[in-house]
């Protein structure tokens, strides 16, 4: 083989790495801690479980979450308090086991993210 065919080549596979990197990042999304969001979607409020077509995947983990979630009835107005309905949702998550957007933790106090 030649050399230009072989730097040529190596070349080609950078720039494809490259836009595949580019691409899982947009893909990937971003959370914001301080307005407790993960693109835009608010991660408190009314959440309803879906299995396709979600604005968050959320993998419930027992350490290290991003958000510590608290199951609440009624007013969910603060980071982490979920109160979860079937129709009119704020948010609509998945869960997976893995890749997710976010992680979090099921706690019964102090909910919000870390």
């Amino acid at each position: 083989m030649n050399r230009s065919f072989l730097v040529s080549s190596l070349l080609s596979l950078l720039a494809v790495g490259g836009v595949v990197t580019s691409l899982r990042a947009d893909a990937g999304g971003s959370f914001n801690k301080g307005q407790c969001t993960f693109n835009g979607k608010k991660l408190y409020g009314k959440i309803q479980i879906v299995s396709s077509f979600p604005d968050v995947k959320v993998q419930e983990v027992s350490s290290f979450p991003d958000v510590k979630v608290k199951k609440v009835t009624s007013f969910p107005d603060k980071c982490g308090e979920w109160q979860f309905v079937t129709s009119f949702p704020d948010t609509k998550v998945q869960f997976v086991s893995s890749f997710p957007d976010v992680k979090i933790k099921y706690v019964t106090s102090f909910p919000g993210a870390n």
